[in-house]
This record gives structure tokens, C-alpha cells and sequence, in this order.
């Protein structure tokens, strides 16, 4: 059986991993990831279109000075992009986060695990942790790339817009990256508490051991008798 010590750090761990599992769940939900501000001007009409919209659903509205306004669109992101770049690398992104709550899973299941027992396999403790933990990371760093180098530079937010207003015309584009895009940060910083934990444990059973071993090297110099 593990050492209470050693239970409360790999709990710890536990819910620092389950915490970044339940906020990607919480990215793959949500839909505002990012809001792109178009200006449109025409003989009909002049104003702008906010574009919101997630990994899989979002939302358009119109605020027009002159000329009629069309109702809100709800749409489905990968229902109305044709097979372009700009679908490919969506799809791209979403695997990256898929990979990203499975790893965080398995972070969680080994931490779990590591709470409750002593494995024997070197895979199964804390190496196993380290591991999951920097996939996760990584793949939702990558993931976060992804998704501003596909609305930046593949011109997502355009795309989008052509598709839903293609009588429209398009004078310039901003966007503003929404709560769901920066809670990524928040799952790589989960990660990163999770290492340092088990990190913060090992040295501790490190220099515990070290006692262990050379006792005399460790006791109070007046309690050494020569």
C-alpha cells in the first residue's frame, strides 16, 4: 500500500489531471472560440457581420447603418465549408484536442491508480505521468496553433462568410479570440501542476531514501558520538 504522503500527492495530481479533462470537454463544447468583425459595404447595404463560432457550430448576426438586416444564422462549421484547406486543417484541430482529453484521461487514470497501489512496471507511475501530461500539452498547443494559423493566415472567418453571404462584400476583417480559445492555457497550465507534483514527490522520496541509506550524514552533529 502506497504512504499517506504519497496518496494525498498523487490525488492531488488526480484532480489537477481531471480538471484539465472537464476543460477540454468544456472547449469541445463551447462555440466562442472566436468572433471575426467583417465590414460590409454595398449599394444595399453598409455595416458589419459578427461571425462566432467553435470547432463545430457557430452563429452570424448583422448590424447594418442603412439597408435590411437578415435574421441570425446558426450554422454547423464543417456542414458549410466545401472540401477546401480550411475544412482539412479544422478537421486537423479537432483531432489535436481529441488527442489532447485522451491523454488527460490517461493522466488521470494513472494518477488515480499511483494513489491507490505501488506498480511494479516503471511505465505505470510517474513516468507514465510525465508522459500523458506532456502529450496533453503538446497536443493542445498544437491545437491552439492550428486553429490562428487556419482563421490568420487560411482566412477561416472569410470562408465562413462567403458561404453564409455570398452576395456580400467583403471591406476587412478583425477577430477577437474568445473565452473558449484562452481556457487552453488553462489546460497547459493543469498539466504543468500536475508534473510539478509528482516532481515535488519524487525528490521527496529521493532524499528520503537517502536517509535511509546514510543515516549519520543525516543526524544532528550533537547527537554524534565520537
Amino acid at each position: 500500500m502506497p504512504t499517506t504522503k504519497k496518496t494525498l500527492m498523487f490525488l492531488s495530481s488526480f484532480f489537477t489531471s481531471l480538471g484539465s479533462f472537464i476543460v477540454i470537454c468544456s472547449i469541445l463544447g463551447t462555440q466562442a472560440w472566436i468572433t471575426s468583425t467583417i465590414a460590409v459595404r454595398d449599394s444595399a447595404s453598409n455595416g458589419s457581420i459578427f461571425i462566432t463560432y467553435g470547432l463545430f457550430r457557430g452563429e452570424s448576426s448583422q448590424e447594418l447603418s442603412h439597408g435590411l438586416a437578415e435574421p441570425n444564422k446558426i450554422f454547423a462549421v464543417l456542414g458549410i465549408l466545401n472540401n477546401s484547406s480550411q475544412k482539412t486543417l479544422h478537421l486537423v484541430t479537432i483531432l489535436f484536442l481529441v488527442l489532447s482529453l485522451l491523454t488527460s484521461l490517461l493522466s488521470s487514470g494513472f494518477t488515480f491508480y499511483n494513489s491507490i497501489s505501488n506498480p511494479y512496471q516503471t511505465f505505470l507511475g510517474p513516468m507514465g505521468v510525465y508522459t500523458w501530461n506532456g502529450l496533453s500539452a503538446s497536443f493542445v498547443f498544437v491545437t491552439m496553433i492550428l486553429f490562428v494559423a487556419n482563421t490568420q493566415s487560411n482566412l477561416l472567418s472569410e470562408e465562413l462568410f462567403h458561404m453564409l453571404y455570398p452576395t456580400t462584400t467583403n471591406k476587412g476583417t478583425t477577430h477577437s479570440y474568445r473565452y473558449s480559445f484562452w481556457l487552453i492555457l488553462l489546460v497547459i497550465l493543469l498539466n504543468i501542476v500536475t508534473v510539478t507534483i509528482i516532481i515535488f514527490y519524487q525528490k521527496a522520496r529521493y532524499q528520503r531514501k537517502q536517509e535511509q541509506r546514510k543515516p549519520m550524514d543525516y543526524a544532528p552533529r550533537d547527537g554524534i558520538l565520537f
